[in-house]
Parts: structure tokens; sequence; C-alpha cells
């Protein structure tokens, strides 16, 4: 487990304090993916930094895996820095260094012997799919397989906890997609702990169980993915979840179709986690003596489970659609919502 305690983190310049990290509380579980989003200039990647104290907080308390990280001296913390893999959004590769010496480089430091070294070099190119590329220099590699051999070295000394600052913000987005799930795959296989700051909420929807939205230096919200996309509390939040969401897009969506179906209740159905494989529409038309017409829907998967929204024009008597709609508000997980009510 990862516990942050009043971190902070003040730089001077030109004479002015500048405050990067204020007061900042956090608890990070064990073999957890948790996410921080902020955008340029929340203080998020200075955040990551102060993890391994590549960055000295100005105060607060840092412990992880039982280890206070701000209380160690200069020896005490390149040891546990062992434990603590970090990878960088431009891959900080060695460029005089072929692919399998790039992640030896670590072991090297670490005193490793020369046939363990070996042997451990192999079985993580073979981790992260960079079989047959050994030999190759970063100039012979693609962005994704540049980031692949940076997630290597950051995982050579078995760490513990894998820091990633802006791991996929130099990458077009289908080679994002095949590091992020590369992350999935070793956060399962190794159980590691993995902390990823992004500016991207679509990374944030793809892989990560916990969310803590960063602005002016501060956790302004936090909670699982989920809850966090369906339920935005502050303005930055729902700018980020408006991004991925289209709820602009959607706002003019409901306009149209108020415009276009005039005859009718128009319901909007929220389905959460579960909720998005159930037969709910098909069961109401059994239950009910009333006339569906599903008009538009979509569904938004996430790590901790699908988000789906459905926009449904129902015709028959009030008397009968008032008790479809309390049949719907009574199912767990399902929101609705009557947008229009012309009976």
């Amino acid at each position: 487990m990862i516990s942050i305690e009043g971190l902070r983190k003040v730089f001077k310049l030109n004479n002015n304090d500048i405050t990067a990290v204020d007061d900042l509380t956090l608890t990070i579980p064990e073999g957890e993916i948790f996410g921080v989003i902020g955008y340029s200039g929340a203080g998020k990647s200075t955040f990551v930094r102060l993890l391994n104290r590549l960055e000295e907080p100005s105060s607060g308390r840092i412990v992880i895996d039982n280890q206070e990280i701000t209380a160690l001296n200069s020896k005490q913390l390149r040891l546990a820095r062992q434990g603590i893999g970090m990878i960088f959004q431009h891959f900080n590769l060695l460029w005089s260094r072929t692919v399998e010496a790039n992640i030896a480089f670590p072991l090297e430091i670490a005193g490793v012997p020369k046939e363990e070294r070996a042997r451990r070099v192999q079985e993580l190119i073979d981790l992260v799919g960079l079989s047959g590329r050994e030999k190759a220099y970063p100039s012979q590699l693609s962005g994704g397989q540049k980031q692949r051999v940076g997630i290597a070295r950051a995982l050579a000394n078995n760490p513990k906890v894998l820091l990633c600052d802006e791991a996929t913000s130099a990458l077009d987005p289908e080679t994002t997609n095949a590091i992020l799930n590369l992350l999935v795959d070793i956060n399962q296989k190794l159980g590691l702990t993995i902390i990823l700051i992004t500016h991207e909420m679509h990374v944030i929807r793809k892989i990560c169980n916990q969310v803590a939205v960063m602005e002016q230096g501060r956790i302004v919200e936090q909670g699982n993915v989920l809850d966090v996309f369906t339920h935005p509390v502050q303005s930055v939040t729902k700018k980020f979840v408006q991004q991925i969401m289209g709820t602009n897009e959607e706002e003019d969506d409901i306009t149209n179709l108020i415009d276009n179906y005039k005859d009718g209740t128009l319901l909007k159905l929220q389905f959460i986690g579960e909720a998005t494989n159930q037969t709910l529409i098909s069961e109401i038309a059994k239950r009910f003596d009333i006339h569906l017409n599903i008009l538009q829907g979509k569904i938004t998967q996430t790590q901790a489970g699908g988000y789906g929204t459905l926009f449904v024009q129902v015709m028959g008597e009030q008397e009968e659609i008032d008790r479809a709609v309390s049949f719907i508000q009574e199912q767990t997980s399902v929101e609705v919502e009557v947008i229009r009510d012309v009976n």
C-alpha cells in the first residue's frame, strides 16, 4: 500500500513561491492501477516525481510498502528506488545501447552477476513482446517499441510499484492501446501497483480502477472510475468526462429527439456496471401494455465495468407508462429521466 500524507512541493521562481503540490493526502491500495489526471500545470508530474524523490518534498510523508520514503538518507533511497520503477513520456533510453543493454543497465548498477543479468533481460524482453529486437538500437525502433524497452527497464529490479508519467502521450492511438494492454497484463501477472499520470481521460477509462483528479496542486475529486464517470462533481472532472462521454453532443441529441419525436414520453436511461448486460427493454415490453421505440444508445467500457445511455420513446396510456417508469426506477444500477412527457 502507498500512503501519502500532507505532501507539499514549493518551487522558488524569481523570489516567488510556486506551489506545485499542495497538502496532498492519498491512499493507494496494493496491486491497484491508480490513475491521476489533470490538465497541464495541475501538479501531477511533480507529484509522481515526489513519490521516488526525484523531486524533494517541501513537507509531507510518503510510505511505500511500509517504508517511509521521505525519511531515507541517500544510500537508503538508492536501494528503495530499486523497488519503484518509472517510465516516461519520451522514453529516456540510452541511444548508444541496444535494447538488451538498455534493459540491463539498472541491473548493472545494482551489481547483478552477468549470467543472472542476461537471464533476467531475456525474461523481460519476452514479457514486453520484443523478442527478436534484442540487438536493435533505439533509433531503429518505433515509438511503441521504445516504450516497451522503457517498461522492461523499469521492471528489471522486480519493483513493487510502477510509476508512469504520461507514458502514452507521445504515441498514436493504436500504439497507446497496445501499451495500455501491456500494462494491464503486467499488473495481472506481477501484481504490481501502477500509478498512471495522464491528461487523457480515455487512458483512465481503459485501464484504471481508481482515479484522482488534480487541479492547482490538489486532489479535488477521487473515487472508483465508474462512479467518477457517471457522477462527476467538480467542474474540471466534468470537462474530462465530457471528452470521453460526449456530454455536449448528448445535450444536442436530446434537443433533436424532442424536436423530431413529437408523440409519447421520451426517457433517458443510464445503465451502470452489470446493468449494461440486462435485457431491461425486453422485460418492460413483456410486462406493460406500452409501445417502445429505441431512438439512440451507446455503451462506454471502463476497467470497472460498462456505462450505457439509452433514449427510448414510450407510447401508451399514461397510467401504464407511469407503472413502467416506476419499474425501471426499482432496478439496481439503472437511472431513468423523463426528458419529455406529452401525454
